[in-house]
């Protein structure tokens, strides 16, 4: 959504775009999940009784949109990108395919994974943990609007503190909710490193691929 309102801010999808082709040039292999909460979220719908399966699909189909909109704005910019939805969708984005997700990743293609887990009660964090598992990734990098992973909302707690590193076991026995636990567990089981950063600081993506950016690290 960027700084404004609206569904989409597509300023900042050309920003965030303009990083992820930076990365792609430093040859690094990159699978990209997106959520869809700028368009709707299925939890909330859930609280004014409807039905959860059905909200989580909304959500689910609202990460297909987003998706397709990065991918249309890479390509714009001569960044070579694929779309697989975890929700058959075929005449929109070819399923997940491990085989063919390894393939397209070998070629220098952006990967994007659509349609969360493709099952409802999952958030996009479990999505992307599940993903990076599957691909054997070095890393999982969260995206998000603050540094890294404080001990307390920092938008709220201006004396909120700062974690440069954490161990898994400190995100889950103090439930910080930087994401989702069962994302955090996922990637702790799999040694695959978690690194918290702020989306909004220009450059930042490319300085967590490099180890020289602010975020937060997360491993054993």
């Amino acid at each position: 959504m960027g700084a404004q309102d609206g569904t989409f801010h597509l300023e900042t999808v050309e920003r965030v775009a303009e990083e992820i082709g930076k990365v792609c040039r430093l040859g690094v292999e990159m699978g990209i999940v997106i959520g869809g909460g700028n368009i709707i979220r299925g939890s909330e719908l859930e609280r004014f009784g409807l039905d959860r399966i059905q909200s989580d699909s909304m959500g689910m189909l609202a990460t297909i949109i987003n998706s397709i909109l990065l991918g249309q704005v890479l390509l714009s910019q001569g960044i070579p990108s694929v779309l697989q939805s975890a929700l058959p969708i075929e005449t929109v984005a070819e399923s997940i395919t491990l085989s063919r997700t390894v393939a397209y990743l070998r070629e220098g293609r952006v990967v994007l994974f659509a349609g969360g887990t493709g099952s409802p009660y999952f958030t996009t964090d479990t999505a992307a943990a599940l993903r990076a598992c599957e691909i054997g990734a070095d890393a999982l990098l969260k995206a998000t609007k603050v540094d890294g992973v404080y001990d307390r909302d920092p938008v709220k707690h201006r004396d909120a503190t700062f974690y440069s590193t954490l161990r898994y076991d400190d995100l889950l026995g103090q439930r910080l909710m930087v994401m989702d636990m069962a994302a955090v567990s996922m990637c702790r089981d799999r040694k695959i490193p978690i690194v918290v950063f702020n989306m909004k600081r220009e450059d930042e993506l490319v300085m967590m691929v490099q180890g020289k950016g602010n975020g937060t690290l997360i491993k054993e």
